[in-house]
């Protein structure tokens, strides 16, 4: 007698070994999904990075300046606030050359130094130099330069598609640059975007004042006095409250 085989086994076997490898397959890596080939968010597309930076601050100086006014003053102080804050290294005292207020910008970089010290600025981190200026007729600031750790995004402006073509229903290039460059200008501590601060200690003369409260009669006579189980209104009946709700 001949064996006769039958098919149906294998199609069966077939059959699971398929089901199990489309079921492995569906269960594999479900939370990446490929759209395109450029991304479509914009804070992929305009990253905020922390990096060091060359901040700069501009002093105007007329041709008849003698020493600082009280507005370039302030425009140094705020210079040496920023210094202290994220900047380190060399402070850079540009002056113009070539230009109609050489002599003046001259004798302001003198007090510009001074002040530089007063804020706490090293005299060994002070450095004078010049930067040509091809014009005699203008007057040039003279420039005050360090570098500090700051948040910032890449040069925004670039337009390298026409932003009406928006067949695929994408955002344009530059769009959200401005967005990202502003938040960035605006972070005062640039490791603020890396993680949370370490938290400071419990007051626990304030938490004292809290639970217990400092005099009964005072406005903020804490937890004791505002408690469901010691507030007025929760002592009243429900009618009277459901009333309130009514009015």
């Amino acid at each position: 007698m001949q064996k006769i085989h039958s098919p149906s086994s294998r199609v069966i076997f077939i059959s699971g070994s398929l089901l199990i490898t489309l079921a492995l397959a569906g269960c594999a890596n479900t939370h990446h999904v490929t759209v395109g080939a450029t991304p479509d968010d914009y804070r992929t597309n305009h990253p905020i990075t922390i990096q060091e930076r060359e901040k700069t601050a501009d002093i105007p100086v007329s041709r008849n300046d003698k020493k600082l006014s009280l507005t370039q003053r302030s425009i140094v102080q705020n210079a040496v606030d920023g210094y202290r804050r994220q900047g380190s290294g060399m402070v850079f005292i540009l002056l113009p050359e070539g230009s109609a207020n050489q002599s003046a910008a001259y004798q302001i970089s003198m007090d510009i130094a001074k002040v530089l010290r007063q804020g706490g600025v090293l005299a060994s981190n002070i450095a004078t130099q010049s930067y040509q200026v091809n014009n005699q007729q203008i007057s040039a600031p003279v420039r005050i330069s360090y570098y500090a750790m700051t948040a910032g995004t890449g040069p925004c402006g670039r337009w390298p598609d026409d932003m009406l073509n928006t067949a695929e229903n994408k955002h344009y290039a530059n769009f959200g640059c401005a967005s990202q460059a502003n938040l960035a200008a605006q972070v005062a501590n640039p490791a603020d975007l890396l993680g949370p601060r370490a938290t400071a200690p419990l007051s626990g003369t304030r938490n004292d004042r809290v639970l217990s409260g400092v005099k009964k009669d005072a406005p903020d006579n804490g937890y004791d006095n505002v408690s469901p189980s010691i507030s007025k209104v929760w002592t009243e009946q429900r009618s009277q409250i459901v009333n309130y709700t009514n009015q």
